[in-house]
């Protein structure tokens, strides 16, 4: 595995000229080799429709989001269920006999129990160390991938940064700002942040104190019979009180969560957290609208940050950085 990339460089943005019209997501699928401590394997799929080694991957049915099409594609034709981790880039290209162009975005997955049964799509999965993997794909294009996939370690941990959903306008609200409640396309994104943010394994959650932010996590928190742990420094007020305190706190808390830990905020704090945590680790964004509903997905290699993809309120990953 190569040494940790502080440059982590963004991704192009499409170009408006070759926009896609078809969109497809998969996942570089890993697991540590059962036979040896620390060595790692790429899951190679089989497909007999087009005699072809590649990566799992698939369209996205109407509606669904990438982070969702990478995780369902991913286990039907594999069996295997996966946690997405970081954002690994998109590639494009034409499909034959057709003036259509496909986009397929990529997350590093590992893997976290089931097991392959072939199928309709996949007849045959094999388990590739780092060595042989390139030869055993069959395009350029998955090989390109499997080389974002090792410029940074496979094992990373992940947080989940928030900004509390749509909440309607400060003005109209006759009560404190602080009790002023999601409106109903509010509580509808936070609905639909549940399996987005399942998919990358969320499992404990922290809210700053507006009831905006609770209420962002709560749909969460009922899907996982869990609390949602409030804290003053998450908010804009505690984070502003004391900037320095406020952001090595939230560090100390997001590195010591036994599990993904989610942390929802507020639109002063969240980028400002952001920008600081990657000048701190030495690591570059992207530029990227904060917008409400959106997430931070955030890689750590030990205690060191070395990838923030960006997902856009609509869960879209145009904005997103990526290795590169």
């Amino acid at each position: 595995m190569n040494a940790v990339d502080t440059t982590h460089t963004p991704p192009a943005y499409p170009d408006p000229r070759t926009t896609a019209n078809i969109h497809a997501a998969g996942t570089v699928l890993w697991r540590h080799a059962p036979d040896s401590a620390g060595r790692m394997e790429i899951a190679v799929i089989r497909r007999p429709k087009y005699d072809d080694w590649s990566l799992p991957k698939g369209k996205l049915d109407p509606g669904e989001t990438p982070v969702l099409a990478a995780v369902r594609e991913t286990e039907e034709e594999t069996g295997l269920r996966p946690r997405l981790g970081r954002y690994l880039g998109k590639v494009t290209y034409p499909i034959p006999g057709h003036r259509r162009l496909k986009r397929v975005d990529y997350w590093a997955a590992e893997v976290t129990g089931g097991a392959f049964t072939a199928n309709n799509e996949v007849d045959e999965l094999t388990w590739c160390p780092l060595e042989t993997v390139m030869s055993a794909l069959s395009y350029p294009m998955d090989r390109q991938i499997v080389r974002a996939f090792t410029r940074l370690p496979a094992d990373t941990c992940t947080v989940l940064v928030v900004r509390h959903a749509k909440a309607g306008r400060r003005d109209r609200f006759r009560g404190p700002d602080e009790q002023r409640p999601l409106e109903s396309a509010g509580y509808r994104q936070a609905r639909a942040l549940v399996p987005n943010l399942l998919a990358f394994g969320a499992a404990e959650i922290y809210s700053a104190e507006p009831l905006r932010c609770v209420q962002t996590v709560a749909p969460l928190a009922e899907d996982l019979g869990v609390e949602v742990a409030v804290d003053p420094l998450l908010g804009d007020i505690g984070y502003a009180a004391d900037t320095e305190k406020a952001r090595e706190h939230i560090r100390s808390l997001a590195l010591s969560a036994r599990a993904v830990p989610v942390l929802c905020s507020q639109g002063d704090t969240v980028p400002d957290l952001v920008r600081w945590w990657a000048e701190r680790d030495g690591m570059r964004l992207s530029p990227a609208r904060t917008r409400k509903g959106s997430v931070w997905v955030l890689s750590f290699a030990g205690d060191r940050l070395v990838a923030a993809d960006h997902l856009d309120r609509s869960l879209s990953v145009d904005t997103a950085p990526a290795t590169g």
